[in-house]
């Protein structure tokens, strides 16, 4: 199966050639492969150029953000398997080809994903991003699939349409979702990429935006002819899921009282799930009564629990 992969970029010099040599390393001869630039103005086009004869194709011009850069690339791909790595993360060694084996074992799988490490700007692993089987519904409860695991069947792309330009920090989840409605999506229980987490990633760059754009989704939801029904039908859950969405990344910006009113929402609507971020919520609490050097404690308790 052919494999079509597009990396969006904009100024990311300092992690793009490791990009770029992860999907050519995993890449077999039948795959096709397009970094998209925005017009970067530091040495980002270099590094391209080096590499250029071994792309598919490459530009280097102004767009509309992440979104408009990875659709411009998915429209160019011919692959039956298509994904996109962002300009900052990377495959590990046989990753392209253990997706095409999980689609070839799962012909009416929509997309397949695996685990993902996160590492530093120096390539330290600090944590694995483990996941488990997902479904739909899981998914409308903001269960996140990391993005650089995943690879998504073309045809069914094609059925669904491209990313939503208007998303900046969910647009990989609203994909999932009408992914998931179109048919199963298949777990993959190994690690397959690195997402990288650095002072510019959108994670701990902007992560008030995150909660905001869950709740945008969950509008979205309610006036969808596909998933209006499914939403009246599983509002506690939906709404459990992305007020916990929300607070998780409310405390990672450091607003805790504002992540603990978001938790308690949450375990208003969904409480079995707000309970599954306890030791968040204490760290939340002892950093208001002004305990925050306690934080190596509430990182051994997240070691510990990541351990059960």
């Amino acid at each position: 199966m052919r494999v079509s992969i597009v990396t969006p970029s904009y100024n990311q010099a300092s992690f793009l050639e490791q990009t770029i040599c992860s999907v050519l390393d995993s890449a077999g001869p039948a795959s096709e492969y397009f970094v998209m630039d925005g017009g970067s103005t530091d040495s980002s086009v270099e590094i391209i150029k080096k590499y250029s004869n071994r792309l598919t194709g490459w530009v280097s011009e102004k767009d509309q953000g992440q979104a408009d850069a990875i659709n411009k690339g998915l429209r160019k791909t011919t692959g039956e398997i298509v994904a996109w790595l962002n300009s900052d993360d990377y495959y590990l060694p046989g990753a392209i080809e253990r997706a095409s084996l999980a689609f070839e074992q799962n012909p009416q799988a929509s997309l397949v994903y695996g685990d993902v490490f996160s590492v530093d700007a120096h390539n330290r692993v600090f944590n694995v991003q483990k996941f488990r089987s997902y479904d739909l519904m899981d998914l409308l409860s903001f269960n996140i699939i990391s993005q650089p695991g995943v690879f998504i069947r073309r045809s069914a792309l094609d059925q669904v349409g491209l990313l939503d330009p208007s998303y900046h920090c969910l647009l990989d989840h609203h994909l999932w979702l009408r992914l998931a409605h179109l048919a199963p999506i298949v777990y993959i229980p190994e690690t397959l990429a690195a997402a990288r987490y650095h002072v510019d990633a959108k994670n701990l760059a902007r992560p008030v935006e995150f909660g905001r754009e869950a709740f945008r989704i969950v509008d979205w939801m309610k006036s969808s002819d596909e998933f209006g029904t499914l939403f009246v039908h599983n509002k506690a859950r939906v709404l459990g899921g992305a007020n916990r969405f929300d607070a998780y990344y409310l405390l990672e910006a450091g607003l805790y009282t504002q992540s603990l009113t978001a938790y308690g929402r949450a375990f208003r609507y969904n409480p079995a799930a707000a309970l599954k971020d306890w030791h968040r919520i204490v760290y939340a609490l002892l950093a208001l009564a002004g305990l925050k050097n306690l934080r190596a404690v509430f990182m051994r308790m997240r070691e510990w629990r990541k351990g059960m």
